[in-house]
């Protein structure tokens, strides 16, 4: 995580006027960096123009690692390391192989899955999360934008916040 960023927090009290404030601000060529609402908000990541997520590539990936894992694991026990006949049938029975493989597969993807999305969403064991406003994990929503990656001064995102209906304004760096 980067530091000595700075940003300009606008605060809302309720959900639709964060929503229209989004819109509005948006519409006034302001990159917003992130909204944080103590419960999920619809449409707001359509709002915030958000794409659909890539986490499904990344479980199909997993997924296939897993598939791949376990059926080398089982070819090399059962075919090169230990072999045995069971039940007369080949040293690599590939059939019998499938429950195995399938549930390798949906753990692997399972455990890919949280892993990425632990490191997109920088949730890491080591890291320390940026807290805007303690007050947007109770009543409170509040809307941060990166005073770096905007062209208009302070003042300027200041009055687009307050006509756009925020409650309160505050300037945080971390």
């Amino acid at each position: 995580m980067e530091s000595g960023k700075n940003f300009i927090v606008g605060i809302f009290d309720d959900e639709s006027v964060l929503l229209s404030a989004v819109k509005k601000v948006r519409g006034s060529d302001v990159k917003i960096h992130e909204c944080y609402t103590p419960y999920p908000v619809h449409g707001l990541d359509d709002e915030l123009g958000y794409k659909r997520s890539r986490i499904s590539i990344a479980a199909f990936m997993f997924g296939i690692t897993g598939t791949c894992l376990a059926f080398l694991m089982m070819i090399y026990m059962m075919g090169i390391d230990w072999p045995m006949i069971i039940g007369g049938k080949d040293y690599v029975a590939i059939p019998s192989f499938v429950p195995v493989g399938f549930e390798v597969t949906v753990l692997l993807s399972a455990l890919g899955m949280v892993g990425t999305f632990f490191v997109i969403s920088n949730l890491k064991p080591y890291g320390k999360p940026r807290i805007y406003d303690i007050r947007s994990t109770d009543d409170k929503h509040v809307m941060a934008i990166d005073l770096a990656k905007n062209k208009k001064s302070t003042d300027e995102l200041s009055s687009i916040l307050k006509d756009s209906g925020a409650v309160e304004i505050n300037e945080k760096k971390f």
